[in-house]
């Protein structure tokens, strides 16, 4: 399998949760602004920010792993950390797809079908 693609997919995932962590990170507020009202007829809006929270967390992990993943690959053609990049990105999107179909979001919940396309291709690749 030529890198490659593993590489781009590994970059985007990487653009992608990195920015979505920084946002979450660095405009909470604004986040749960938007967030709680969205929710607010949900089973989940007495633990918006705790939903967030852990959603964050995964965001992280998936953001690190798919640096580290292309790291990895350039140095020794490991696939591990990115292999766990794209798992751990789809744990993420399909967390963000619970939460859109809850709040019967439909458009959005469209959206992150586009992003798992890739996540799901990198687990393939680099399985």
């Amino acid at each position: 399998m030529n890198n490659t693609a593993s590489v781009l997919v590994l970059v985007f995932l990487a653009i992608t949760f990195i920015m979505s962590a920084h946002d979450k990170i660095f405009h909470w507020n604004d986040n749960m602004s938007w967030m709680k009202p969205h929710f607010e007829k949900t089973i989940i809006k007495n633990y918006v920010p705790q939903a967030t929270g852990i959603l964050l967390f995964f965001e992280l992990i998936a953001g690190i792993s798919s640096v580290v993943g292309v790291v990895e690959l350039y140095i020794n053609g490991g696939r591990m950390f990115g292999f766990y990049g794209c798992v751990f990105s789809c744990i993420s999107l399909l967390m963000m797809l619970f939460g859109q179909r809850l709040a019967k979001e439909y458009d959005g919940a469209r959206t992150i079908a586009i992003y798992f396309v890739p996540a799901i291709l990198g687990v393939y690749w680099l399985s």
